[in-house]
């Protein structure tokens, strides 16, 4: 679909006069956001020391990685990391996984004295496993189960509990508008919206008008999600499809600074200059420290090949430096890698 329809950068860098000064707060619930821009919620990479950066870039809500509802049942050692969340990350979603509405409510009570302020519930993942157990997006094909799901959480607990759903399962299933509807009517206080299939996974561009037939079909928050990667996408969106907020994910990745740019522009009107090498360099250091303490350092650095290779990503030289990323092992010996690499 076009996406032409807002007004474009004035040379400044400066917004219209009539969008000066105009501060987007977003309300789930009780709950007001400041900011209307969220971290989406990203297995392996918006862990605790990825959302802290994020939040000092000005990040509005940060989503956690999902969790099982079922592996908390079990308690499941690995799946106690998940849950850390730290007082600077206010406010903060945590998301389960499931398919089964016993289970997904139980666990939400028992963790509902954790100091996250919206419960959330994934009904969007296309990963092949999650799917064939019949949870994440392979709940758009359930609607009844949608909203048993839905119900018996929202009476659960006191907290806020949101949905973030796909357009949904396939071309011959694009139901999120019905999907939305019966989130609503069950009791949710938001719904964020993938403008993708689950068949299409991240492939394709994200259909921004199904979220804005989303938004015209409920009362609850809508929250846009695909292909934002930068502040003109964001406001895009939130132009041609009237939601709420804009949750940004893969646009996240390496790219902390998105938030800082979408708050300053809110704020201010200008957009800052984008951070030079030496920025981004001290900023991957600083997410590596974080991962070492928070993980531990084999645990820690072996993680944060992967967010250097998207940090460094279209700078010259970083299809090489993504290959040499990963025979580094010690915080050490990526400081000295990084100061070599990035001058």
């Amino acid at each position: 679909m076009p996406r032409e329809g807002i007004d474009q950068e004035r040379s400044d860098g400066r917004k219209d006069t009539q969008d000066m000064g105009e501060r987007r707060q977003l309300k789930i619930g009780t709950l007001t956001i400041e900011h209307p821009y969220v971290l989406a919620p990203m297995a392996g990479v918006t862990d605790l020391p990825f959302r802290l950066l994020c939040k000092e870039q000005g990040a509005g809500l940060l989503c956690m990685e999902m969790v099982s509802a079922k592996a908390l049942q079990y308690k499941n050692r690995n799946t106690k990391a998940l849950l850390s969340i730290h007082p600077e990350e206010y406010p903060v979603s945590l998301q389960l996984f499931g398919s089964e509405p016993e289970v997904i409510s139980e666990q939400a009570k028992a963790i509902e004295e954790l100091p996250f302020q919206i419960l959330d519930i994934n009904m969007g993942c296309p990963v092949p496993k999650v799917v064939k157990n019949g949870e994440g997006s392979a709940l758009m094909k359930q609607p009844r189960l949608v909203h048993e799901i839905v119900s018996r959480t929202v009476k659960a607990i006191r907290k806020p509990v949101t949905v973030k759903i796909r357009k949904g399962f396939d071309d011959t299933c694009v139901n999120a508008v019905e999907i939305a509807r019966i989130i609503e009517d069950a009791g949710a206080a938001a719904v964020a919206v993938h403008g993708r299939t689950r068949e299409q996974y991240y492939s394709g561009q994200a259909d921004w008008d199904i979220i804005r037939q989303v938004k015209e079909a409920v009362r609850i928050p809508v929250i846009g999600n695909g292909d934002v990667t930068c502040v003109q996408d964001a406001l895009r969106m939130m132009e041609e499809t009237g939601c709420d907020g804009v949750m940004i994910g893969r646009g996240a990745r390496g790219n902390p600074w998105i938030f800082r740019e979408l708050k300053s522009y809110d704020e201010t009107g200008q957009i800052p200059p984008r951070p030079d090498i030496r920025e981004i360099r001290e900023m991957m250091l600083r997410h590596a420290r974080l991962q070492v303490e928070y993980k531990g350092e084999y645990t820690g650095i072996r993680e944060m090949r992967s967010h250097v290779s998207w940090y460094t990503r279209g700078l010259r030289g970083s299809a090489r430096l993504r290959e040499e990323i990963n025979q580094v092992e010690t915080y050490g010996e990526l400081e000295a890698f990084l100061h070599e690499r990035l001058v």
